[in-house]
């Protein structure tokens, strides 16, 4: 039986959590709101459904707190009433106009659905339309039509929902006065969901889009269940489907358009880049508090990404991050205290949703209470603590590269060996898994394996690992990490994944309590992690081949990371040419991976140079 938190993470439906509070909660929604639903028309005419909970105390007047989602505004009914309305109980008890909202196509809305609808700029009629204007007529609509509202909106959302609300931020109505965009997407090409430097996030993208993508006809309050098939563990079952137009041959049969419409754009062409929102993130008037998770496998670079990009473009923006420990979303429904076999130290979650959330809205809503807040409110994994900066990166880190040495080693400086190298077979057909938990090829994935002990992959022949000696001193990295590699291949193609690991002291003492009977002597403790696609090495938009044999070098974004390696632990990196099945397998030979026949899938050389002239290595932001 899949848990609750599995159940959440395989629909990525925030609707889930409308139904997941207590009874209590909500007995006290319905005795202290009232509920109405309307029809509210766009622009072209198009009318979205949109569930409104207002106070019944009507002594005074309240903002607006608006949800836009693509999974459900239900419970149905006006007599139905959800058992989650904001981020947490303490904003149903504080008082606000909750707005529901099916989003253009989906649900309950009239229009049709576009999958991360791209953003058009310098409209010229009202039959042009995106995200950003049907939130504009949404709140037009409110601010006119909704009793005791006192004229200031507020929009949230997380994941699919963020989108939504970052897309709402451009162009924005004047009465949207603060929004917080969680885990939102900003390019499913490069670094979000579907795609991580181009490679293909399979098992996510199956289990999503064979439900979530089925087409409708007509409004509904419930979609048709996703296809059947049979369903050993995702590693065998998704090995099976390789080449993956098995996936589709053999379960999908076109019946899944956007499905068809990635494995037709496998380069970053038109489509991936006019659905990327960091070209348009200009001239940002609400104040905007975006939030992410270092354990978010799904989308963490949204986050990171657009607060940098409206840092660079947007000088004078009000715009603050939040990173915590988190999985993808687990900020809203957990507690945040803990995560696979590690403790925070605390409530993490509640902290952040009564500390920074609330007071977030509160302040720009209400004009009630102080914000408290400078541009980035990070966790550091490594201590277990807060840490509040005026901006992100912090302005006192220097640059740090760890090189690749023989004899699987990991230093400060290079190596004055003429010919270094490491080797490794990389063998599509026996991949590395991105986890060491055997999952239903059903489940979504394994949430916690961003933080998972590396031990399991380590002894593999085609999985390289570099160590430092003992740290004497701690090391506290703070920002983006970047792994520059010299590589060849006996292929054409090749993916390169990359692991940052925090290796522990073999005397390390183990939890108490220890439940799990989790060994802590010598854990090697996943940091961070990203994979490439070589291909892209020079151009998104117009892949390569690699010349059989020739040293070629990779630059790897890892994202960023807030960690502190302390006195007594090394820092390890890993190598490696596959993460299965989370992304699909590299064929080794340059082709259209995803109409490729599996003749196509061979067996490749690969090797790592860490020579005087072709130095490996990974570079670090290092707090001073």
């Amino acid at each position: 039986m899949k848990s609750k938190m599995q159940e959440i993470l395989t629909a990525i439906m925030f609707i889930v959590l409308f139904n997941q509070c207590t009874q209590s909660q909500q007995s006290y929604i319905r005795e202290n709101y009232e509920k109405k639903e309307y029809l509210i028309e766009m622009r072209d005419g198009v009318k979205l459904f949109t569930a409104v909970y207002s106070p019944k105390d009507k002594s005074k007047e309240y903002p607006i707190l608006l949800i836009r989602t693509p999974y459900s505004s239900a419970p149905y009914g006006e007599n139905n009433f959800a058992g989650f309305l904001g981020a947490s109980k303490e904003f149903v008890q504080e008082g606000f106009i909750f707005v529901i909202q099916d989003v253009r196509g989906r649900y309950m809305s009239e229009g049709v659905f576009d999958d991360m609808r791209a953003y058009i700029p310098n409209k010229i009629n009202k039959n042009q339309v995106d995200e950003s204007s049907d939130t504009y007529d949404t709140i037009e609509w409110l601010i006119k039509n909704i009793d005791n509202n006192n004229k200031k909106v507020g929009l949230w959302g997380s994941s699919y929902p963020g989108f939504y609300t970052l897309m709402g931020c451009i162009d924005a109505h004047p009465n949207l006065v603060c929004a917080s965009p969680q885990a939102p997407i900003s390019d499913w090409f490069v670094g979000d969901d579907m795609h991580h430097n181009g490679a293909f996030s399979v098992l996510m993208s199956f289990n999503f889009f064979k439900g979530f993508g089925i087409p409708r006809q007509a409004p509904l309050t419930k979609y048709p269940p996703a296809a059947e098939y049979d369903s050993p563990d995702a590693y065998n079952f998704f090995l099976n489907h390789t080449p993956i137009k098995k996936l589709n041959e053999e379960i999908l049969k076109n019946e899944i358009p956007f499905w068809d419409t990635m494995m037709a754009h496998g380069t970053y062409d038109y489509y991936w880049k006019s659905r990327s929102n960091l070209q348009h993130l200009k001239n940002m008037k609400p104040a905007i508090l975006l939030v992410g998770g270092w354990y978010d496998a799904e989308d963490m670079y949204g986050p990171l990404h657009i607060y940098k990009t409206i840092e660079q473009k947007d000088k004078p923006n009000n715009t603050r991050l939040v990173m915590g420990p988190w999985t993808h979303g687990s900020w809203i429904w957990a507690k945040g205290d803990s995560l696979g076999d590690f403790y925070f130290g605390g409530n993490t979650a509640d902290y952040y949703r009564k500390e920074i959330l609330l007071p977030f809205f509160k302040y720009h809503l209400k004009g009630e209470g102080n914000l408290n807040l400078n541009d980035a409110y990070v966790f550091d994994t490594g201590k277990n603590q807060w840490s509040n900066y005026p901006t992100w990166p912090p302005e006192n880190v220097s640059e740090v590269k760890y090189y690749f040495q023989p004899n699987e080693r990991l230093n400060s400086k290079t190596t004055n060996d003429e010919k270094s190298f490491t080797e490794y077979i990389c063998d599509p057909f026996n991949p590395v898994p991105y986890t060491a938990k055997f999952e239903d090829s059903k489940s979504f994935y394994n949430e916690v394996h961003l933080i998972e002990d590396q031990r399991y992959v380590s002894t593999r022949p085609d999985v390289l690992t570099f160590e430092s000696e003992v740290l004497t001193q701690d090391v506290t990295i703070a920002g983006p990490i970047t792994a520059d590699l010299f590589v060849s291949t006996t292929g054409t193609d090749a993916d390169f994944v990359v692991k940052a690991i925090d290796v522990y002291p073999d005397d390390e003492k183990d939890p108490d309590p220890n439940p799990a009977k989790v060994e802590m002597g010598g854990y090697e403790r996943l940091v961070r992690t990203e994979i490439f696609r070589g291909k892209f090495r020079n151009s998104y938009e117009n892949p390569e081949p690699f010349v059989p044999n020739k040293v070629t070098e990779v630059k790897i974004n890892l994202n960023d990371a807030f960690h502190t390696f302390k006195a007594g632990h090394k820092i390890m990196i890993q190598v490696s040419s596959s993460y299965f099945p989370f992304f699909d397998v590299n064929p080794n030979t340059f082709c259209d991976i995803y109409s490729a026949d599996k003749d196509k899938f061979v067996k490749a050389m690969i090797k790592i140079y860490h020579s005087k002239e072709f130095s490996s290595c990974v570079s670090f932001k290092v707090i001073e």
